[in-house]
């Protein structure tokens, strides 16, 4: 055998062999490998099939390489994506890894909702096609509810959608291009990512400051290389709760124009913050798509989200729209409408954004002495571990404990992902959150001595 077929057969013996020992449990989730150099040395190869040893355990998901403190071995009983990819939670689990908040009394509002809506007298007109965009009226409506956020836009340039997550699709579908270079943070919405991947889009992470995107990175990455879009969440940025203040979305408006990029804004949990600086939306309205929808302001079933474009763009969008589901359902959509026009939606964000208030007060209480980022009227934390602490660790212990939470891992942009947990407070009853909270303490408390 030549010298070539010597190391490769070489290599994949050591990644079989720690592959083995890692699946049999001889080296538990935490275990520390030897450093590349060691490796290198301890088994007489070179130091760069040592690295691509490494590398191809990581790519199986088997270890994790983290700049600074060296290659460790991964909890390989965690579910998929940490548990983010979960559609529902098991019965019993305390569910703090999705957002899906529902007030005591939502279900006599859906009641109240169907019996008027049967009532109406266009109801057999919702049983056909709508038009793609959805109906005249209710884009007036919509174009109506979104003046009263500080975004005053034609009723033409309102497009109806089943929601935030397909109005963010229906964007990248009709105005980018497989390959395109997309500036995000380098924690975003775990949604956008599963939108990039399937269109093959590069996404460029931005760092992050204390109160939002590095927007000096920003303009260097876009000097730097051919950048076609942004997508930003200005407006109670999730998962890190920011709410970028009026310098910051002028400048990150300016840089978008000097290098002609096409904004995505992603206003999902706008709602939450109170009287909040402009939408990109309004400062740079030529160039900026505005995604949002009713989902967490109401609920998460309703499936109605909305797209505000520039004129030029909404026939390439009803385009996409019309390939992937035609319309919003007619249902859906009269009652979300009657909804906005009747001042339920503007009541029920209202008495969202206190019962979040309520519950970062809650977690305040609990989790004092770590340090931890979030918004006080908003339904999730961003918990960064201390340096000890690895996060599949604490996640899978928690999930022993029946409680559900993420990883920074479905939210990072980067390859090197930081240990940190996003708490969602909206889903579990408050006594339980409680109870839930407390044992994440714990946990953390413990991996911490």
């Amino acid at each position: 055998m030549d010298t070539l077929h010597m190391a490769r057969a070489r290599y994949k013996q050591l990644v079989d062999n720690f592959a083995t020992d890692i699946r049999a449990g001889h080296l538990p989730p935490g275990t520390q490998l030897p450093t590349h150099r060691q490796l290198a040395a301890e088994q007489g190869i070179a130091l760069v099939t040592a690295s691509r040893v490494y590398a191809e355990l990581e790519s199986m998901g088997l270890v994790s390489g983290e700049a600074g403190r060296g290659t460790f071995v991964r909890e390989t009983a965690l579910p998929p994506g940490h548990g983010i990819d979960q559609q529902a939670t098991a019965e019993g689990m305390f569910d703090l890894n999705f957002n899906s908040p529902s007030l005591p009394d939502q279900t006599e509002i859906l009641r109240d909702g169907l019996r008027q809506l049967a009532s109406s007298g266009d109801l057999e007109a919702l049983l056909h096609y709508q038009p793609h965009a959805g109906r005249k009226h209710e884009r007036a409506i919509v174009a109506h509810h979104l003046a009263s956020r500080g975004l005053s836009i034609d009723t033409d340039q309102v497009l109806i959608v089943s929601g935030a997550q397909h109005g963010l699709a229906t964007t990248v579908m009709a105005l980018l291009h497989p390959g395109d270079v997309v500036a995000t943070d380098a924690l975003i919405y775990p949604g956008f990512k599963a939108v990039a991947e399937v269109h093959r889009l590069e996404l460029a992470p931005i760092p992050l400051t204390e109160s939002g995107p590095d927007l000096d990175a920003l303009e260097q990455l876009c000097q730097n290389r051919r950048v076609r879009a942004v997508y930003a969440m200005p407006t109670l940025h999730n998962p890190m709760g920011w709410v970028m203040d009026i310098e910051q979305r002028k400048r990150l408006v300016s840089i978008a124009r000097q290098h002609g990029l096409l904004i995505i804004e992603d206003a999902a949990y706008a709602f939450h913050a109170e009287d909040p600086p402009p939408p990109l939306a309004a400062l740079a309205p030529e160039i900026t798509v505005y995604v949002s929808g009713l989902s967490k302001s109401v609920a998460t079933g309703l499936r109605v989200g909305y797209v505000a474009a520039p004129v030029q763009w909404v026939p390439m969008i009803e385009r996409t729209i019309r390939a992937t589901t035609w319309n919003t359902p007619g249902l859906m959509t009269a009652m979300a409408c009657r909804w906005i026009e009747d001042g339920t939606v503007t009541r029920l964000e209202s008495e969202k954004r206190q019962d979040a208030k309520i519950r970062q007060s809650m977690a305040r209480e609990i989790l004092n002495g770590l340090e931890y980022v979030s918004h006080p009227a908003s339904y999730f934390i961003w918990l960064p571990l201390p340096e000890e602490v690895r996060a599949d660790q604490v996640v899978m212990e928690l999930l022993r404990l029946n409680i559900s939470v993420s990883t920074a891992e479905p939210f990072a942009t980067t390859d090197h992902v930081p240990h940190a947990l996003r708490l969602a407070l909206g889903s579990v009853e408050l006594d339980k959150l409680q109870d839930a909270l407390q044992k994440v303490r714990q946990v953390i408390d413990e991996y911490s001595y």
